[in-house]
C-alpha cells in the first residue's frame, strides 16, 4: 500500500486526470475559455491605442489578460471546488480516502493549470501577433521564476480560500462573485498598479497576483520603467513569503476542516 510521499503523488496524479481527460474531451472550451476571453483584452488595447498611449500600454493590456485565466481558475476551479463537490457527493469520498486534502486540490490545480495556461498562451500569441506586441526576454531567467513564485503563492491562497469557502458554506458562491472584479481592479491587469493610491497597492499586494504581474511586466518591457511598483527582486522576495504564508495556513485550515469534519460528521451535508 502507498504511504508517504509516494501516496500524495498518486493522489495529485489521479485528481489531475479527470481535469486533464476532460479538457480534451470537451473541444468546445478551447473557443469559449480561449478565442472569447481575447476580446475582452482587445478591448483595452484598442482603447490605449485610441489615446495614443505609449506600445509598452499595449503590451501591459496582454499580459494582464493572459493573467486572468489564472486568477479564473483559483477562483472558481479551486477555492469553490470543495463546495461545489460537497453538492455532488463527492466530499465525504475525498475525506474518508486515505490521500491528504492539500494532495487533492493540487491535483486540481495541475489538471486545470494545463487548460488555464493553453488560454494565457493563445492570448499572449493574439497579442504578438494581431497587435504587434514586442516582448523583451533578456531576463528569461528570472521571469520564468517570478511566474513559478507567482503561481505557488497564488495557488497556495487558492487552497486557503477552499477550506474557508466550505466553511462558509452556501456564501461561498458570492464571495467568489464578490472577488471576481475587485482583483481585476486592484491588481491592475489592465494598467499599471503603481498608478493606485499607494496604501491601495500596499493592501493588494496580499493577492500574490499584484507583485506576481507587476514583477513580470518590468522584465517583459524593461524600457518603461513607469510600470514599476517596487524592484522587480524585492517583488519576488515578497512573493516567496506570500507562498509560505499561504501553503501554511492552507495546510492548517484543511486538517482543521478534516478534524471537524470526523468529530462532529456534518460537514459534508448538503444544509451546513
Amino acid at each position: 500500500m502507498a504511504r508517504g510521499v509516494e501516496l500524495f503523488l498518486r493522489t495529485m496524479i489521479a485528481r489531475a486526470y479527470p481535469r486533464i481527460i476532460g479538457a480534451t474531451r470537451e473541444r468546445s472550451w478551447l473557443f469559449f475559455e480561449t478565442v472569447m476571453p481575447l476580446l475582452s483584452t482587445a478591448a483595452y488595447v484598442f482603447f490605449y491605442r485610441a489615446i495614443n498611449a505609449p506600445k509598452e500600454y499595449i503590451g501591459l493590456v496582454v499580459v494582464g489578460g493572459a493573467m486572468t485565466a489564472y486568477w479564473l481558475n483559483v477562483l472558481w476551479s479551486m477555492s469553490s471546488q470543495l463546495y461545489w463537490d460537497k453538492d455532488a457527493g463527492n466530499l465525504a469520498l475525498y475525506i474518508a480516502a486515505p490521500g491528504s486534502m492539500m494532495a487533492i486540490l493540487l491535483g486540481m490545480a495541475a489538471g486545470g493549470l494545463i487548460m488555464t495556461t493553453t488560454r494565457a498562451a493563445i492570448i499572449i500569441l493574439g497579442g504578438w501577433l494581431l497587435f504587434g506586441v514586442e516582448f523583451s526576454l533578456a531576463y528569461w531567467a528570472l521571469l520564468m521564476l517570478a511566474f513559478a513564485i507567482t503561481m505557488a503563492a497564488l495557488y497556495g491562497m487558492g487552497m486557503l480560500f477552499a477550506s474557508l469557502f466550505l466553511l462558509f458554506g452556501r456564501e461561498a458562491w458570492h464571495i467568489s462573485n464578490l472577488l471576481q472584479e475587485p482583483i481585476y481592479l486592484l491588481s491592475g491587469f489592465y494598467f499599471p498598479v503603481s498608478q493606485l493610491p499607494l496604501w491601495i497597492t500596499a493592501a493588494a499586494s496580499i493577492v500574490p497576483l499584484t507583485l506576481g504581474l507587476d514583477a513580470m511586466r518590468q522584465l517583459l518591457f524593461p524600457s518603461n520603467p513607469t510600470f514599476g511598483f517596487l524592484g522587480v527582486d524585492v517583488e519576488i522576495a515578497a512573493l516567496l513569503a506570500l507562498a509560505v504564508l499561504f501553503i501554511g495556513a492552507s495546510r492548517f485550515a484543511l486538517a482543521y476542516m478534516e478534524r471537524l469534519a470526523m468529530r462532529e460528521g456534518r460537514l459534508t451535508e448538503r444544509r451546513r
